[in-house]
């Protein structure tokens, strides 16, 4: 698939990234309840977490000119026994910058999703959404996905 979305780079995030990636977290009705971008600390505990180990793929989108970061997505590569060993990756926390919805770039994003999965060898992708954001639920049939599975939840507070 090819888009017409503004130029920029897909990279690894680093820890400068956690406060824009934190507020790309926060800036929807969901995020806006859960997450909390004047206190860093447990972000970036997070971040270390995640940049230390290989199977962590937290990237951001940024533009070309080194702007404001545009988007973000989390993959995580899971090694499996079920499918016969396969091998999976899990899309999460994939957002898009309010000014930069309907350009392609969450398109974008998800394409090297996949392509990043199939390199690392991986048979599925799979992702959840969740079950009120219905224009995110369009946009990944859009690119193939398909609703095969009821998702469920036990927060550990």
């Amino acid at each position: 698939m090819t888009t017409d979305a503004p130029a920029f780079a897909i990279r690894r995030a680093t820890a400068d990234d956690i406060p824009a990636i934190v507020a790309l977290l926060a800036d929807d009705p969901l995020g806006a309840r859960r997450e909390t971008p004047d206190d860093l600390a447990p972000y970036e505990q997070a971040f270390a977490r995640i940049a230390g180990d290989p199977h962590q793929h937290l990237m951001v989108a940024q533009g070309d000119d080194e702007g404001p970061l545009l988007g973000t997505l989390h993959l995580t590569v899971i090694p499996g026994l079920s499918r016969r060993g396969a091998t999976r990756s899990l899309v999460e926390a994939v957002r898009v910058h309010a000014d930069a919805r309907g350009t392609g770039l969450g398109t974008r994003l998800l394409e090297w999703a996949v392509e990043e999965s199939r390199r690392q060898g991986c048979a599925l992708v799979q992702l959840t959404s969740d079950a009120t954001r219905t224009d995110a639920h369009r946009f990944y049939e859009r690119l193939g996905f398909e609703p095969s599975h009821v998702g469920f939840k036990l927060p550990l507070r």
